[in-house]
């Protein structure tokens, strides 16, 4: 399905932490950039780490089926295997998760595999997969 692609822009305190983390770690090809933002291909989406050291901090969290699930973040829905197969590599490589990859809703309209973790900056990043691609937007 052709959907249309968003566009991100959020501060980082550090270029080369980001070009690190969303380049190498996550595997997110490096568009255009300058000596003040990186673009980068987020699985078919622009996002732009902006360098603006003041401005990165953690936010607030809500309560989410169990877990606190910090209120400003992004990411990226994927496969199950997709999932699965970066929830290993963000493990091996040491990634301090703040809610460890697992599955939430369990039985219920909706279930679906979700980890959340921080980039260097403190930006909160969600994956989720569902098994299902119809519970996507599930009410």
């Amino acid at each position: 399905m052709d959907i249309p692609r968003f566009h991100l822009a959020f501060p980082v305190r550090d270029l080369a932490e980001a070009r690190a983390f969303y380049g190498e770690l996550l595997g997110c090809p490096e568009g255009r950039s300058s000596p003040e933002w990186v673009d980068f291909d987020f699985y078919g989406h622009q996002i732009v780490t902006h360098l603006s050291p003041g401005e990165t901090s953690r936010g607030a969290t809500n309560p989410v089926d169990g877990h606190d699930v910090p209120v400003r973040h992004f990411g990226a829905i994927l496969t199950l295997p997709q999932w699965e197969a970066l929830a290993e590599r963000l493990k091996a490589a040491g990634v301090k998760f703040v809610i460890e990859p697992n599955i939430r809703f369990k039985g219920q309209p909706g279930e679906q595999a979700t980890m959340f973790f921080l980039d260097p900056s403190g930006n909160a990043l969600e994956f989720k997969a569902f098994a299902d691609d119809s519970m996507v937007f599930a009410k």
